[in-house]
C-alpha cells in the first residue's frame, strides 16, 4: 500500500484536491441557498414545512439516480455533481437555520426593537449571530454527508476520489484493484475528518464568546 502512494501521490493528491473543491463549492452555494430561505420562513409555519418537505423529499432520492437524471440535461462532470450535492446539503442547513433563529429569547428581540431596530435588523443584527453556532451545526452535518455523496459522482466523471474507488471495484482481481479502493475509501474519511476539524475551527473563530459552550 505504501509502494503504491508512493507511486502515485501526484494522482491521489490531484483527485483529493479536486474532492475537495467541489465539496467547498457545493456548500458554499448550499449556505447561501439554505441559510436565506431559512431566514425567509423560520416564523412561517406553512411555507417552513413546505420547504423542509421538499427539502426531505431531494434528499430520499438515491444519488445514482439523481445522477442520472441530472447527465442527459447537464452533461458530464461538474455541473450534475454541483447540482445533487447542492439539493443534498440543503436539509441540515435551513432546519438548523429555522431552529437556530427561534431559539433566540424574545426578550432580547423585544429589547432590540425597543432599541429602535427594525425587525429585519433584528434578524440580521441579533438573531443570526446567537444562531450561527446552530446554523454551523447543520453545515457540519451536510459536510459529512456531502463528502461521501460525492465520491458517487464519480459515476458521472465527476471529480475527487470516487474515481479511484470506481476504479478499484471494477478491477477487483486486478493487482492494485484493492490499493485504488481502500485509497480512494480512507481518502475520503480523512477528508470529511479535516474539513469538520476546520468548520469547528470557524465556528469557534466567528462565534462571540457569550455564546461558546
Amino acid at each position: 500500500m505504501l509502494t503504491f502512494w508512493v507511486q502515485r501521490w501526484d494522482q491521489i493528491l490531484g483527485l483529493a484536491l479536486g474532492h475537495l473543491a467541489v465539496v467547498v463549492v457545493s456548500l458554499l452555494i448550499a449556505v447561501v441557498i439554505g441559510v436565506g430561505i431559512g431566514m425567509l420562513v423560520w416564523n412561517r409555519p406553512v411555507p417552513y414545512s413546505l420547504v423542509i418537505g421538499a427539502a426531505g423529499i431531494a434528499l430520499t432520492i438515491p444519488s445514482l439516480a439523481l445522477l442520472a437524471v441530472l447527465v442527459p440535461v447537464f452533461g458530464l462532470g461538474w455541473a450534475p455533481t454541483l447540482i445533487a450535492l447542492v439539493l443534498y446539503s440543503l436539509l441540515p442547513i435551513v432546519r438548523n437555520t429555522a431552529v437556530g433563529l427561534r431559539a433566540v429569547p424574545p426578550a432580547i428581540k423585544e429589547s432590540a426593537k425597543g432599541m429602535g431596530m427594525s425587525p429585519t435588523r433584528v434578524l440580521i443584527s441579533v438573531q443570526l449571530p446567537m444562531a450561527w453556532p446552530i446554523i454551523v451545526t447543520g453545515i457540519r452535518v451536510s459536510a459529512q454527508f456531502v463528502i461521501g455523496t460525492a465520491a458517487i459522482a464519480a459515476y458521472v466523471a465527476g471529480p475527487g476520489l470516487g474515481q479511484l474507488i470506481f476504479k478499484g471495484l471494477s478491477s477487483l482481481g486486478s493487482k492494485n484493484a484493492l490499493n485504488l479502493a481502500l485509497t480512494g475509501t480512507l481518502g475520503v474519511i480523512v477528508l470529511a475528518l479535516v474539513v469538520d476539524a476546520v468548520l469547528v475551527s470557524i465556528s469557534r473563530s466567528t462565534t462571540s464568546r457569550g455564546l461558546r459552550a
